[in-house]
């Protein structure tokens, strides 16, 4: 059953499998993600009653009662949305007691675009699952024909795939410039619609960087550290490298300003990086550990670099990086059916794998994105040396290797070695 506030045209997303069955094994479960990602509206799917904490009618009424009796907000047909609960963290204490009480599974959905700066009494051990949102994946938003299934390519090794995809190089400028967002993904490609991350990066800076602990912070800053950040994107850039790029630029900041900066886009979840992966090897290398800088979204780092799909086509280092940054988003999402984490992997030698997908059955697939045809057969030779240099006897061999391309045929090379377009990629 779905609530009257669930819009009618929802489009159906990965996610809403995940929640049903997280609802199946908890008393609550909170869906984390970057605003505009479509939290609310998958969580109206499977909710029955609603409580929306940022509707300005009732905000000022519910943050008292929140004060006074939480148990009052939690009223309603199970299972409950308690939508933006961060705005009042008392919910969180509320909701364990009354799973406690209640002895019952998917009562609540908790959702929010921050996290919570005063923590509650209780961690929630037991009583809550959670669930991390993205933004759609070009599986979701029909722009990937889904062909290719990740689950398959795990099960079976992908024998015999065979797909195609008429995606340019131009097209998918455009989708990278566009981003996932459930507002323009299921719309065609438009000035209008490249707009939104726009939007997106605005509201962050000017509004949503002073949220999650109510302190004043510069616009202007924010800014300035996610367009650096931006510029590196898909690399494993320190901070400190960040602090010394921003001054080159003529911006000289402290390293307690730019570490709280990057740590508030993480709470909002506008910073998702990718951490290293450190599998067991026969053969003695360091891995190094700094994980990939990565947007929630890849039109974010377009924004915040000012770019366009025409720009990006003139500068095919930047795409090829923020190229890489889209495949990650959809990775991760097809990864989540699976009880899948997605990593990078990179040694002292430069030897590296741009992600690694890891299930909870230990499990694992190696990928390498390419903008080219001509450089597939580089991708190819990279992953072959990875999976040479990975103990096996401890790890296993990976379940496959691919190597993801912007269009094109699907087909798996002699060597073993799949080549599959990420407008080919699905679930």
């Amino acid at each position: 059953m779905v609530t009257d506030l669930a819009i009618k045209d929802y489009r159906p997303r990965i996610a809403d499998g995940i929640l049903r069955k997280k609802l199946a094994s908890a008393g609550a479960v909170v869906i984390r993600g970057p605003k505009w990602c479509g939290k609310t509206e998958t969580a109206l799917q499977a909710a029955k009653s609603a409580l929306m904490m940022q509707d300005p009618d009732e905000k000022g009424n519910n943050l008292l009662l929140a004060e006074a009796r939480p148990s009052l907000l939690l009223q309603g047909e199970k299972p409950r949305l308690l939508d933006e609960w961060q705005e009042a963290p008392q919910l969180w204490d509320a909701v364990r007691f009354a799973v406690d009480r209640e002895r019952a599974k998917g009562q609540y959905i908790l959702a929010g675009s921050a996290t919570p700066t005063s923590k509650p009494s209780h961690s929630g051990t037991g009583r809550f699952a959670f669930m991390d949102m993205l933004t759609m994946s070009l599986a979701e938003s029909g722009d990937s024909t889904g062909q290719v299934s990740m689950a398959r390519l795990f099960e079976q090794g992908g024998e015999g795939i065979e797909a195609h995809s008429d995606s340019t190089i131009e097209t998918v400028a455009a989708l990278t410039c566009r981003g996932g967002w459930p507002a323009v993904a299921l719309d065609e490609v438009s000035e209008a619609s490249l707009e939104t991350a726009y939007e997106y990066l605005t509201a962050i800076a000017e509004e949503d960087i002073s949220r999650p602990d109510n302190v004043a912070r510069n616009s202007q800053y924010a800014r300035v550290i996610m367009r650096e950040y931006a510029r590196c994107t898909a690399t494993q850039t320190t901070h400190a490298t960040i602090r010394k790029d921003l001054k080159s630029r003529g911006t000289e900041l402290s390293r307690e300003t730019v570490d709280t900066y990057i740590a508030t886009l993480r709470k909002l979840y506008v910073v998702q990086d990718l951490s290293a992966w450190e599998p067991s090897l026969h053969a003695r290398s360091r891995i190094t550990k700094t994980p990939k800088r990565h947007f929630a979204d890849p039109s974010i780092a377009v924004a915040a670099l000012g770019a366009s799909p025409a720009s990006l086509l003139k500068d095919m280092s930047t795409f090829g990086l923020l190229f890489e940054s889209l495949c990650v988003r959809d990775l991760r999402v097809y990864a989540q059916p699976l009880s899948g984490e997605v990593f990078h992997y990179r040694d002292e030698t430069g030897l590296e794998a741009d992600a690694v997908v890891v299930l909870r059955d230990g499990s694992y697939a190696l990928f390498e994105m390419k903008m080219s045809a001509r450089l597939v057969e580089e991708g190819a030779q990279s992953l072959k040396k990875v999976a040479d240099k990975i103990d096996t006897g401890v790890m296993g061999a990976p379940s496959f290797c691919a190597v993801l391309t912007p269009g094109g045929y699907a087909y798996r090379r002699d060597d073993g070695v799949y080549v599959i377009p990420i407008t080919c990629l699905g679930a």
